[in-house]
């Protein structure tokens, strides 16, 4: 079962759930564990967070595109955005997590207030797909999860779940097919049937194996935490 096949108040609920569970380990970090690296490359924690409360005011964006019919992009163009990522960066960790807690507010009083037929309006998203309104929960879902993981305080994505991994471990695959990645590539899921992103004669197969939190976390490229295969092997990227 996967996250797109739940009922809304379903996923609203998983969706607000990967919310406190980043601000979880957001409240455990001091203000100046703000000033060290995230475990994402290039990135300290301040642009995490920035990042992550400016997706928030993103997504709102698309709720008022969807909303009113006027076009709203999430950002203006991809140098506005990590333009605003770099400035939000300098801000004063008091600041940082106000914005944050005032774009989580905001996102989830649209999500609160968004007529049943403006859920299906099409929307465009920051990678340029068009998609339907109600595609922002799993795009949040997805945001505040893996983050929280990405402050690097102990976040782990055994703590997330099955409906986000499996859903993720599906977008993940469906995008390395897309761009015709991955090619090789077995994924070895405990208990489940093993899963080959792309065949062709020639290559080499690759596998990769252990439980679902650890393929999941391998696959976007969070490292290689309780792998029993493949732990070597780095993923392509996949956004």
């Amino acid at each position: 079962m996967g996250f797109h096949t739940l009922d809304r108040d379903e996923r609203l609920t998983i969706a607000r759930r990967g919310t406190a569970y980043f601000d979880q380990r957001l409240a455990e970090l001091t203000d100046a564990d703000l000033g060290a690296p995230s475990a994402l490359q290039g990135w300290g924690r301040r642009h995490l967070l920035a990042h992550v409360g400016y997706n928030a005011a993103a997504l709102c964006r698309l709720l008022d595109w969807a909303a009113t019919g006027v076009e709203t992009p999430m950002y203006a163009s991809p140098q506005q955005r990590a333009a605003e990522i770099d400035e939000g960066a300098t801000l004063s960790p008091a600041v940082l997590r106000n914005l944050f807690a005032h774009t989580v507010a905001r996102l989830d009083e649209k999500w609160r207030n968004l007529p049943d037929a403006a859920w299906s309006a099409q929307v465009r998203t920051a990678q340029g797909r068009t998609v339907p309104a109600a595609e922002t929960l799993w795009m949040r879902t997805r945001e505040v999860w893996i983050h929280a993981v990405d402050l690097g305080n102990g976040g782990r994505f055994g703590d997330f779940p099955d409906v986000v991994l499996d859903s993720l471990l599906d977008d993940i695959i469906g995008m390395w097919r897309r761009k015709g990645t991955g090619t090789g590539i077995v994924l070895h899921v405990d208990g489940r049937e093993p899963v080959a992103v792309g065949t062709e004669s020639g290559h080499d197969t690759a596998v990769v194996a252990g439980p679902l939190p650890a393929v999941v976390r391998w696959a976007a490229g969070r490292g290689s935490v309780d792998l029993v295969g493949g732990a070597e092997l780095t993923p392509p990227h996949w956004l």
